[in-house]
């Protein structure tokens, strides 16, 4: 029969490795160069989730001005409905206002108005003029005496 376990051999002496300098070197510059490309997958998703955020305020931001610019459209209607002359009457007819008579424009201006303008009657004889139903009719003219006439250019 044949024997299954090998024989007994007598093995190599351990073989002692030196440490070289070059394999620390090699896992260093392997572990600055993962290290870096690390870093560099977190500052790009750093800028994304930046840039995610600031497209979010902006779109805030141009919702807020579309409402604040419909707001401003709605009140300029809001003014000008309010300045209409028909909506300024009502509000003084409310309020206890009355229409604007002749009397009440200006009187001061009216007063200096009638010193400077006087109204000169045709020089005519009362005989004649009785006779005469023109010169009844005939209305007054008014001459300016304050200012003189200007020469045409």
């Amino acid at each position: 029969m044949a024997r299954r376990v090998p024989p007994r051999r007598r093995t190599a002496p351990r073989v002692v490795h030196e440490k070289s300098n070059d394999t620390f070197m090699r896992l260093g510059l392997l572990l600055f160069c993962g290290l870096a490309l690390a870093s560099g997958f977190v500052y790009a998703g750093r800028q994304h989730f930046t840039a995610l955020d600031y497209g979010y305020k902006t779109e805030q931001l141009r919702r807020e001005r579309d409402r604040l610019a419909e707001e401003q459209r709605r009140s300029l209607l809001q003014r000008e409905a309010a300045a209409s002359p028909i909506h300024l009457e009502q509000a003084a007819k409310r309020l206890g206002m009355q229409s604007l008579q002749a009397a009440q424009i200006d009187p001061l201006r009216q007063a200096k108005n009638s010193e400077t303008r006087t109204t000169v009657a045709p020089k005519s004889n009362p005989v004649t003029s009785l006779r005469d139903g023109a010169a009844r009719n005939k209305p007054a003219t008014t001459v300016q005496t304050s200012r003189p006439r200007s020469k045409p250019i």
